[in-house]
């Protein structure tokens, strides 16, 4: 582990945001683990502009994101898909096909994150994990 240490949330948000954008720059197929909340939104601002500025691709990236809400659907205002497509997805030239988060509304929540488990064990291990 790399221990990165920041002047401040500006400063933390830029730096990881060149981490992440280097595993994309350096592997376009790479799979991103991303975080929701306030913390990132920092780094997800500093992406989306590098990306309206033509400095990076996130066309061919897949990314996961740990959790969601038991009984949201991604279209509630309250989901972390909702953030997620809100706070940087729609801003950014990624497929959506390839934006995974789990079902909140899912029939069974265990079957949900077996099958969840096993999605990310078909793509491949996380590339850079935010």
């Amino acid at each position: 582990m790399k221990l990165i240490i920041a002047n401040n949330y500006n400063d933390l948000s830029r730096k990881a945001a060149n981490i992440i954008s280097a595993h994309v720059i350096l592997k376009p197929r790479c799979v991103l683990g991303l975080a929701t909340g306030s913390s990132p939104i920092g780094t997800y601002k500093q992406l989306i502009k590098w990306y309206e500025q033509n400095d990076i691709d996130f066309s061919e990236v897949t990314t996961f994101n740990l959790d969601e809400y038991v009984g949201l659907s991604g279209k509630d205002p309250q989901s972390y898909r909702y953030f997620m497509e809100n706070n940087f997805f729609n801003h950014i030239n990624i497929d959506k096909s390839r934006t995974h988060l789990p079902n909140g509304v899912a029939e069974d929540c265990f079957k949900e994150c077996d099958d969840y488990s096993n999605l990310l064990n078909e793509v491949g291990a996380l590339t850079c994990s935010f």
